[in-house]
């Protein structure tokens, strides 16, 4: 017998994104919700004229009010049911990850249907992130199907951020299952090592997303000049030297991920001589340079974490866009992101072409880069997408 669920009832012709597959439906577009159900209950989506659309996740404190889950309004959202979706997740991953490869994303929230849900492997281990009421209020059922489904060795929660914020939730970390982690530890990707802090790492440690672009630029490296800014853990460093890179220089920050950068580059025997990395800022850096490179990657934070910050961002964008466009030889390779949300593909394309008009120079366009398949995006739901990046050849 199937579980009877609450009902929000939405306004006139406001099931019609449900219907093309948009995951999310905002606060303005409800008209009455039956009885008063709690952040993160199950609700049922009734049109206007009164016909079950969908099941999702309600909540009254998000400006999106319903998070999708299935258009089957006869389903029970059960143990059997996120049994089901992991299943599917795990066998799209074994379909599209690469042999020698160890790490990567084994579920992406909305683009796996499970909102709020990210999971990824780092070798025996799980790393969790919870980041909607709905998931959180189904944790445990998740937690023990990941764990009787995968047997891994331990798994490691960071349910933080401002997603959750936002959904009235407090931030939680730590291990939840099998042994407790206390060290970083070290994965593959294409056959290449590298050492991944999970535990105090940015994201879950390493950004998974960007594997297909690192293999863009291992084979644009060979006997090239490289920098590689805000280069983190020195991934695409390592990427470009195996390429045959004559010289890769990284520059971050962060002194604590410099460290995990050069062994990840010795681990790999790439001499630390050939491919130095420098604690700076990568503004500082890329306007006092007078070096010029045949290729740069410029890989920064997001630069916009909400709306009221998207004018900033172009700003900073287009500055360390500009810098190096000037810092590049005669048909050098850009290679430049954005993970910013707030900043969509169409304008991210306007403010480089600005930089690099700025720079008295010309792009062709050869890649427009994304995450990779272990990231799958519903295609009805751009905003999903949130990686971003364009590898262009410029030309004075």
């Amino acid at each position: 017998m199937h579980r009877r669920y609450t009902k929000i009832f939405l306004k006139p012709g406001r099931e019609a994104s449900l219907l093309r597959g948009h995951p999310w439906i905002f606060s303005g577009a409800l008209a009455s919700v039956e009885g008063k159900p709690e952040p993160g209950d199950i609700v049922v989506a009734v049109a206007h004229e009164g016909t079950p659309v969908a099941l999702g996740f309600y909540n009254p404190v998000s400006d999106i009010t319903f998070r999708l889950l299935t258009t089957d309004t006869t389903t029970s959202i059960d143990t059997l049911f996120w049994q089901k979706r992991i299943r599917t997740s795990t066998a799209l991953r074994e379909k599209v990850v690469p042999e020698g490869t160890t790490a990567y994303r084994l579920v992406n929230a909305e683009g796996d249907l499970m909102p709020g849900l990210v999971v990824d492997r780092y070798g025996d281990y799980l790393v969790l992130s919870i980041a909607t009421a709905g998931m959180e209020q189904h944790r445990q059922e998740i937690l023990n199907v990941l764990s009787e489904e995968l047997k891994p060795l331990g798994i490691y929660e960071r349910s933080e951020g401002r997603a959750r914020q936002l959904e009235g939730l407090e931030a939680r970390t730590g291990s939840t299952h099998g042994e407790h982690l206390s060290e970083t530890l070290e994965i593959t990707e294409n056959r290449l090592h590298f050492k991944v802090d999970i535990i105090t790492g940015q994201k879950t440690g390493f950004f998974l997303d960007q594997r297909p672009n690192r293999e863009l630029v291992e084979r644009f490296s060979y006997k090239a000049d490289v920098l590689n800014c805000f280069s983190y853990t020195g991934a695409f460093s390592v990427y470009a030297a195996r390429g045959g890179a004559k010289r890769v220089i990284s520059v971050e920050a962060s002194e604590t991920a410099n460290a995990i950068a050069r062994c990840n580059l010795q681990r790999n025997n790439f001499s630390l001589e050939q491919h130095p990395v420098f604690r700076d800022d990568v503004f500082t850096y890329l306007r006092g340079t007078d070096e010029l490179f045949d290729l740069i990657i410029l890989d920064p934070p997001a630069f916009a974490k909400s709306k009221r910050d998207v004018v900033k961002a172009a700003r900073g964008y287009k500055d360390i866009n500009l810098h190096a466009a000037k810092s590049l030889r005669e048909g050098g390779i850009l290679a430049t992101f954005s993970c910013s949300n707030h900043i969509d593909e169409f304008l991210f394309h306007k403010i480089v072409l600005g930089a690099v008009r700025d720079s008295r120079k010309s792009a062709r366009l050869l890649y427009t880069m994304g995450p990779g398949p272990d990231h799958p995006t519903n295609l009805a739901h751009p905003e999903g997408r949130y990686l971003k990046g364009l590898l262009l050849s410029l030309s004075g």
